[in-house]
């Protein structure tokens, strides 16, 4: 073969891609990162592209065949010090990919120097608790905003378990037929530890008397100042506070939002420099929705949210449901809303979370105390409940749940403000726990699709 001849054909295999070219000869990747997979017949395809991803520094793509079977992953170690806190990047971008927060996942693995899982660190207070130590189970940092060109943030900072010496990053696709991931620019690197964010929440349990719409937000009066002398940060007032024993239907209590009830306990929120929720009737046309809303310390409204799930009496009374999660990032944290029967099911509380809510304030009339605990339990959140309930009854109470669900404070008599501090740094920890479900929940919880079986 001549010389040029044999330019050309060189010139040819550097057009081809690095996909398809000799299967005994997989691209080779920098950075020590390497392709797995539990089987060879559902190992993804590989790919590098080294001027890919946002930045131009190159992008490792995997492409899975035509079964969900395929599953893989790149991997690669990283050394690590125990106790020190570590800051994960990457940049990841999907096409043909249904689900991308389960099936293309960034996870990473803590081991010791001979590649074997270590034993998490029991966090102050947990030390006498029964129950073996866990091991530390891996993480999964969540996705966060997504550019223009498709490119979606996936980071997270975690604290590295005492007896780690080595993280096994590791950048997934899986259960996606003919799917493809490009992952780039991953960076894992010693970092500050995260602030703590302490957060005062505060519940008062009041029953309105009923004698007139004011009245029954003026009757707060006194509560909502002796939770501001307690440096609260939220309070949580009841469900449908202007309606509340006034024996009229919910439709000629309904009121504008904003609108007075919202300018009242917007001043008072102001006056105490403090978040307020509040449930009341809200119009909207011919339209009447149980709404909750979330005023601000400077006495705006921050946002609202209309209770999806309603009960026979709101049905029948002409009430209309409403359709939206919305999650309102303050500078305390993200505040979610559920309203009464809201709390009955679990889709609410965890469509909240999936959002990112940190806190769910939850009027609420009356139910099962159980389903607050499950509520604040499965998701991993702080759930702060104001409830009407006769406190001698078995039955909802006023308090604050910790996201392990159990109660930090609890009103004991009629009129009690109480409060509880957390700190919404604070990852869960239990010794019986698979982890932190908080990101789990995210990366493993299942797509609902509604199934119609046609009439045989």
């Amino acid at each position: 073969m001549s010389s040029a001849s044999q330019t050309l054909l060189f010139a040819a295999l550097l057009a081809v891609p690095l996909s398809i070219r000799a299967e005994s000869a997989p691209p080779k990747l920098p950075g020590g990162w390497e392709l797995t997979a539990q089987r060879e017949e559902i190992r993804p395809e590989l790919s590098f592209d080294p001027k890919g991803g946002p930045t131009g520094s190159g992008a490792m793509i995997l492409t899975a065949g035509d079964s969900v079977a395929y599953q893989g992953w790149l991997r690669k170690s990283v050394p690590v010090t125990g106790g020190k806190f570590y800051l994960f990047t990457a940049k990841r971008k999907t096409t043909g990919v249904e689900a991308p927060r389960r099936s293309a996942i960034a996870r990473i693995v803590w081991q010791n120097a001979g590649g074997k899982s270590v034993l998490a660190d029991v966090p102050p207070g947990h030390e006498k608790e029964t129950g073996p130590v866990p091991l530390a189970e891996p993480e999964h940092p969540l996705d966060g905003a997504t550019d223009k060109q498709g490119w979606t943030e996936v980071t997270a900072i975690y604290r590295a378990p005492t007896k780690a010496t080595q993280a096994i990053l590791e950048l997934h696709l899986q259960w996606a037929p003919k799917g493809r991931v490009e992952w780039a620019d991953v960076g894992f690197t010693e970092t500050a530890p995260p602030p703590s964010r302490p957060v005062r929440l505060a519940t008062i349990h009041h029953i309105p008397l009923g004698k007139s719409m004011r009245q029954n937000c003026e009757e707060y009066v006194p509560m909502i100042a002796e939770a501001g002398k307690q440096k609260a940060d939220l309070v949580v007032l009841g469900e449908t506070v202007p309606y509340i024993n006034l024996n009229k239907p919910p439709h000629e209590t309904a009121e504008a939002i904003p609108g007075p009830t919202t300018d009242y306990f917007g001043g008072l929120a102001k006056k105490h420099s403090t978040h307020i929720v509040v449930s009341l009737y809200e119009r909207d046309g011919k339209a009447v929705f149980n709404t909750g809303v979330l005023l601000g310390p400077d006495g705006k409204l921050i946002g609202k949210y209309r209770k999806v799930c309603l009960p026979h009496s709101e049905v029948e009374a002409g009430v209309a449901p409403g359709n939206e999660y919305p999650v309102f990032d303050t500078k305390i944290g993200k505040i979610g809303i559920m309203i009464c029967y809201d709390g009955f099911f679990p889709e609410v509380a965890r469509e909240l979370t999936n959002r990112g809510a940190e806190v769910i304030a939850w009027p609420v009339a009356g139910c099962n105390p159980l389903l607050a605990k499950a509520r604040a339990c499965e998701n991993h959140v702080y759930v702060v409940s104001n409830t009407y309930s006769d406190l001698k009854r078995d039955w909802m109470i006023s308090a604050v749940y910790d996201h392990a669900g159990a109660p930090l404070a609890k009103a004991a008599k009629i009129d009690d403000v109480v409060l509880a501090e957390v700190d919404l740094s604070e990852r869960y920890f239990w010794r019986n726990n698979l982890g932190d479900f908080r990101s789990m929940a995210q990366r493993h919880r299942p797509d609902v699709k509604t199934v119609v079986e046609s009439k045989k």
